[in-house]
């Protein structure tokens, strides 16, 4: 089995160096300046375990890849890149290989199906970041990260089995379930709150906030009829196998939004989390304003090169209450 990873960034570049490191064949599509670092000074994985340097095989483009009978690709792009990689991997010859969305938000494997066949739900509990090109961190421990893989839209297979098998050894604790789309739409509700953590400074009251966007998102499924679970830090799974641990000289840098902005990435995810519960609430009649109100501020962020922790409490006030 060859695994590619289609976005070598936070997610993808923990998972890539720990693969390797567990003598996985792995292939990396990566671009930009961390394609180029990777390139020439390999990919630099810093957990609590310590620092390790891994030789990742990368390409720019999935067109680069002749496509194996036995490849396995991981989806680690934001959601709003995920069309985009889709129809890359198509025309460059993927088939019927199994493909796993290691994406936030649940829009994501419902797109893949469009495309593909054989399509996998992941939920992803990985305190990662990506900040530095060639360099990715994980603050989890013992275990780097705790995965939850299905096929989608229901029910488990050989594929999730072997990935199971190949992420364990990689110190990833993983758990095949058959319905992962319920967790998945419970980590949708904890990441709600990631716009409000890219625009707040990082000692603000932020479940202030928080709060009311996932009691409105939780109106929404029930209005929906969706079925979710709580992925959070009552799950004995993350008290077994994944907290979140400080590394001497490494600070946590925030929610992945943080860090796209942090990064200058140029866009943010949040129209397919907070915009993911105001489509819900649009289609079965139960509104959800306050989300709605995230993808505009996420989106005159983005327009207006806001950075990181400019909003204050009382200008956030301001938005939730207009």
């Amino acid at each position: 089995m060859r695994i590619i990873i289609h976005g070598v960034g936070a997610i993808g570049g923990v998972v890539g160096a720990a693969l390797v490191e567990a003598g996985q064949e792995v292939l990396g599509i990566a671009r930009g300046r961390m394609l180029e670092a990777i390139r020439a000074r390999g990919l630099t994985m810093i957990s609590p375990k310590g620092r390790v340097t891994v030789e990742l095989p990368c390409v720019a483009t999935p067109s680069e890849i002749t496509f194996r009978p036995d490849d396995v690709v991981l989806l680690c792009v934001k959601g709003q890149d995920t069309e985009a990689a889709l129809s890359d991997l198509r025309a460059a010859g993927m088939t019927d290989q199994p493909l796993f969305c290691l994406q936030n938000g649940t829009a994501n494997e419902r797109t893949a199906l469009r495309y593909f066949p054989n399509v996998h739900g992941v939920t992803v509990m990985m305190p990662a970041t990506y900040l530095e090109p060639g360099e990715v961190i994980t603050h989890g421990a013992p275990c780097y990260g705790l995965f939850e893989i299905g096929r989608y839209p229901q029910g488990s297979d050989a594929d999730d089995a072997a990935l199971k098998e190949a992420l364990d050894k990689a110190n990833i604790a993983t758990f095949v379930s058959e319905a992962v789309m319920e967790a998945k739409y419970g980590k949708l509700l904890m990441n709600l709150g990631n716009i409000v953590d890219a625009m707040l400074p990082l000692d603000a009251d932020k479940p202030r906030f928080t709060d009311r966007l996932k009691d409105e998102a939780r109106a929404v499924f029930e209005a929906s009829g969706i079925a979710w679970r709580d992925t959070g830090l009552d799950d004995p799974r993350r008290k077994e196998f994944m907290q979140i641990t400080e590394i001497d000289g490494t600070p946590r840098s925030g929610s992945s939004t943080r860090q796209s902005i942090a990064r200058g990435a140029g866009s943010v995810e949040t129209d397919y989390l907070n915009g993911e519960v105001a489509l819900l609430g649009r289609l079965h009649g139960q509104d959800a304003p306050l989300n709605a109100r995230m993808t505009e501020l996420a989106a005159r962020m983005i327009a207006g090169g806001k950075g990181a922790g400019e909003m204050s409490e009382d200008e956030m006030e301001q938005v939730f209450s207009a």
